[in-house]
């Protein structure tokens, strides 16, 4: 089939996730909330909670060296590191940073970027542009995220939902004819309120009045988000569709954003995807934010669901609100 030359490729992915599994049966103990009501809505039957003294850094560095193993990359050979992550270790300096050192990857750069659950298609298109420009050979994109860190746990409405983990991957110029076919992303800050964490930054700094008021964890209108996941999620998959001369039939593989079963199924409904082809695993890991999407890709591979050859969509939505898509050879 031919479509647009990828510039990069994707050659090695990696994930971590917490050994503590938090089941929806625990959550009942915690709030007035029923398993049945969780699975209905959501799909989510189990999330993985990360412990207290574990950071997004250490849990990013674990993935980050299963997918440069499996890449047979070494740490100096990296020229970028890309972190996605809606739960930073701390404001200042970048999680980036503290992984770079973690890795021992000293000739990279290193930053954080911030788009929520669409942060690892937001990351992948940062990557490709700075290999394709010439700025360097080899980038490592690690999405990874603490959202028990910024969850109200008194909140049943939200705190079903979150889990903890990371995914990486290992990006380099594609040679071979395989890699990311096209890429579509978007935001619109005018909805910011629906999905957000108002205090803790600057403009909000936090003091004991916020702190008991619990406003620097999460906030969430669950129905006018999901509205908007739906409908943007769907323009995602038909543009990136669109870039790549493809239609829904063309796709071998689905990896949506995890983070509720109706709205993976809607949006395979409207890009004429069949579930069958989907990848799902928000039953078991819940929604981990960016981490979603290279957790799900790395599973895929190792299932055998992912040959060389095979087309694969990836779709997300955030906070912000953000949303994105990728077409890749595989």
């Amino acid at each position: 089939m031919k479509g647009p030359k990828p510039l990069v490729e994707i050659v090695a992915t990696g994930r971590y996730l917490p050994e503590r599994v938090v089941t929806n049966a625990e959550l009942e103990r915690m709030v007035d909330t029923s398993d049945e009501w969780i699975r209905e809505r959501t799909g989510i039957r189990e999330r993985r909670i990360a412990p207290p003294e574990m950071g997004c850094a250490e849990m990013g560095a674990e993935a980050a060296r299963i997918a440069m193993c499996r890449a047979q990359v070494q740490p100096g050979e990296i020229d970028l590191i890309v972190v996605a992550t809606a739960t930073p270790d701390r404001l200042l300096p970048a999680t980036a940073c503290d992984l770079q050192a973690l890795l021992g990857a000293t000739n990279a750069a290193a930053f954080d970027i911030s788009a929520a659950c669409s942060g690892f298609i937001y990351a992948l298109a940062v990557a490709e542009g700075y290999l394709a420009a010439g700025r360097g050979e080899i980038a490592l994109i690690v999405s990874t995220e603490k959202m028990s860190g910024i969850t109200d746990w008194t909140d049943r409405s939200t705190c079903v939902l979150f889990g903890d983990g990371a995914g990486a991957a290992v990006v380099r110029r594609s040679t071979n004819g395989r890699g990311v076919i096209s890429q579509f992303i978007r935001s619109d800050g005018s909805l910011a309120e629906l999905l957000w964490r108002p205090a803790g930054g600057v403009k909000m700094p936090l003091d004991q009045a916020l702190l008991e008021e619990r406003m620097h964890l999460v906030k969430m209108a669950g129905r006018e988000v999901f509205k908007a996941a739906v409908r943007s999620m769907a323009e995602a998959a038909d543009q990136a569709l669109l870039r790549a001369g493809m239609t829904g039939a063309d796709i071998d593989l689905f990896v949506p954003h995890q983070a509720n079963i109706r709205i993976i199924e809607a949006t395979a409904r409207y890009a004429g995807i069949p579930m069958e082809k989907v990848f799902v695993n928000v039953d078991r890991y819940g929604n981990m934010s960016s981490a979603t999407v290279p957790i799900a890709l790395d599973e895929a591979q190792e299932q055998g669901r992912l040959k060389p050859g095979d087309n694969v969509l990836l779709v997300a939505f955030g906070a912000g609100f953000t949303w994105g898509s990728a077409v890749l050879r595989w």
